[in-house]
């Protein structure tokens, strides 16, 4: 299965290290990433496969949830389905 995983924040140093240590440490393979900054703004998104997580997608949504409130980022992970089902017309 695949998710997607949005992080938004000020920008700081290691933001993207950070989420693909959690990733790596989780068996989750990152298939793509797109960032950019504007201005002091972090905003990232990646398509990642969970198909080889060591834990559950709720779990490992709220290891990235508890990631982003230490270090003041909004980390969301949502599965590709509802992802692609919210953005439809």
């Amino acid at each position: 299965m695949r998710a997607v995983i949005t992080v938004v924040g000020k920008d700081m140093i290691g933001i993207l290290a950070r989420v693909s240590t959690l990733c790596a440490e989780n068996g989750v393979n990152i298939a793509e990433v797109s960032q950019t900054v504007l201005q002091d703004m972090f905003c990232m998104i990646m398509l990642v496969d969970t198909a080889k997580c060591k834990i559950s997608l709720s779990e490992f949504t709220d290891l990235m949830n508890d990631e982003g409130a230490e270090h003041g980022l909004a980390i969301h992970v949502m599965r590709e389905d509802i992802f692609d089902s919210m953005h439809k017309i």
